[in-house]
């Protein structure tokens, strides 16, 4: 027995970790440990080098300075902001009145300010919570059914998983850049190609949207087929003017923060860690508006203009630093006419931290952005502890193995990686999925000729349904949190089922019809 075990290090390994999750022991401290305990075991048994471990140092240092990471805290700072400056209170307002007078309009009105915080916020939580807490209690005072009520508010929250930018998204670019190298190397190609942040941006917009059209969809035709089940808002209500000013004031901002950063990242004009920046002054900038109405409009603008006048300048001088007695005139006052723009720009990001401060919003954003950005730093870096050691076992060569002898070949071991991640998805978030289970099985995949983006799109689809799925899915937890009490947790159970069977037709549609995740890529980056 004892020789069977030693013998099959790397499975104990990977049970030990289900086992430790399941008990509900912190996962970063877990993973770290259960590597370094079976490392030590496996030098013990000769079965694992141990010099291996010399390799961490390097990795952790690889972790905490990759390009493609540095993005997220950014993207954290640029939603916890707009969440904490309540713009999402605003937009469900105005969005329920357009659609509050069609039946199941107030759902669908969810679904769209869900779609739209997604490309600007991309905070699952945040969402969740400040839908639950506006839109859910005038969902069930117009009487909807508790379920749909439910269901509906969970779904339009998780879009910002699916949706770029989005956290997820940079960890999973990350996670299969690393496994499409390492699967090109096994095939003896030392010449690789790469996946950048940009082309999971640009493949999983599309399914995002698709997923968008799929709730509404859904909504639409309950409402339309049991007409109790999401009634239109009374008459009195819903006569309740739509004032065309207020609704620009509303959507435009945060549409203009969306194309700015998804634009200049899907366009190759800046990096995502560049985009990410932009994103987190633009929100700040937006906080100022909102909090401080009397002058913040108006210096927003001034903000928006001077940082486009830069842009223009940028496109038609030189203004590169360090040119000395070469640079030509024009370019010389350029660059002084620039250097002028970003002090206003600056001034202006100034007030509006100010706003933030005076408002009591700063420093709730900046401890809850340290804290989500530490625990996916901190995960990651305890991943690749186990990974390195999970492979050292060979881990990774029975994993492969195991795969290419699934009945129906690569069929078969995709139906079977995507089912084990549904179900993982039931008892694990969506970075401990990434982290642990997808630098195991993604490289194998990809070696049996699977498009990395198409992929990477299903996987996505499926890790954002981890959210919904009972019993750990997070997006219940939050609304379980904030929901009124006549909402039980049977209702959000029996509500988010149906949209979970939605994200699977999801994933069926991209298997099928593979250009809806890969054909807006191709066209943007060939």
């Amino acid at each position: 027995m004892t020789g069977l075990l030693v013998d099959n290090l790397d499975l104990v390994m990977f049970a030990t970790l289900c086992v430790g999750i399941l008990a509900g022991f912190p996962v970063v401290f877990t993973l770290s440990g259960i590597g370094i305990a079976f490392a030590l075991i496996g030098a013990a048994t000769d079965h694992f080098q141990i010099q291996l471990l010399g390799a961490l140092a390097n990795r952790i240092f690889g972790i905490m300075t990759n390009d493609i990471l540095v993005a997220i805290p950014m993207f954290v700072l640029m939603g916890v902001i707009l969440e904490r400056s309540r713009i999402a209170e605003d937009l469900l307002e105005e969005m329920g009145r357009l659609f509050g007078r069609i039946r199941g309009g107030l759902a669908v009105s969810v679904t769209a300010v869900g779609g739209l915080l997604a490309a600007s916020t991309g905070i699952v939580g945040a969402t969740v919570v400040t839908m639950a807490l506006i839109a859910l209690p005038t969902m069930l005072r117009n009487g909807y059914a508790r379920p749909l009520a439910a269901g509906a508010v969970c779904s339009a929250g998780t879009l910002g998983q699916i949706i770029p930018p989005s956290t997820m998204l940079i960890i999973l670019s990350e996670v299969m850049s690393t496994a499409y190298q390492q699967a090109q190397y096994q095939q003896g190609l030392f010449s690789v190609e790469t996946i950048s942040v940009g082309q999971i941006f640009a493949a999983a917009l599309l399914p995002g949207v698709m997923l968008v059209g799929l709730y509404m969809v859904w909504l639409l035709a309950l409402a339309w087929m049991r007409p109790a089940l999401a009634p239109a808002m009374p008459t009195r209500e819903a006569a309740a003017p739509v004032s065309l000013g207020r609704l620009v004031s509303v959507l435009v901002p945060p549409l203009v923060l969306i194309v700015a950063v998804l634009g200049s990242i899907l366009g190759g004009i800046a990096t995502p860690s560049e985009a990410a920046s932009v994103g987190a002054v633009g929100a700040l900038l937006l906080a100022g508006q909102r909090l401080d109405p009397a002058g913040g409009r108006s210096a927003t603008w001034l903000a928006g203009a001077a940082i486009l006048a830069m842009l223009l300048l940028t496109r038609w001088f030189d203004l590169r630093l360090g040119g000395g007695g070469d640079t030509a005139a024009a370019d010389r006052v350029a660059l002084w006419a620039a250097a002028g723009l970003a002090a206003v720009a600056g001034l202006v990001l100034l007030r509006s931290l100010g706003a933030a401060w005076r408002g009591g919003i700063l420093g709730g954003v900046v401890r809850q952005t340290m804290v989500v950005t530490s625990m996916i730093f901190a995960m990651l870096i305890g991943a690749s502890i186990f990974a390195l050691v999970f492979r050292g076992l060979g881990g990774d060569v029975r994993v492969e193995a195991f795969l290419e002898q699934m009945p129906g070949g690569e069929l078969g071991a995709l139906l079977f990686v995507m089912a084990l991640i549904f179900v993982m998805g039931f008892f694990l978030d969506f970075v401990e999925i990434s982290v642990i289970v997808l630098p195991i099985v993604v490289p194998a995949l990809l070696l049996m000729g699977l498009d990395p983006l198409w992929l990477a799109v299903m996987i996505a689809i499926n890790l954002q349904t981890s959210f919904m799925t009972p019993p750990f899915g997070f997006s219940l937890f939050y609304l379980r949190g904030a929901a009124p009490p006549s909402v039980t947790t049977v209702d959000i159970y029996r509500g988010v089922l149906p949209f979970v069977a939605i994200n699977l037709v999801g994933i069926a549609l991209i298997y099928l019809v593979p250009a809806i995740g890969t054909w807006l890529p191709r066209q943007l980056f060939g």
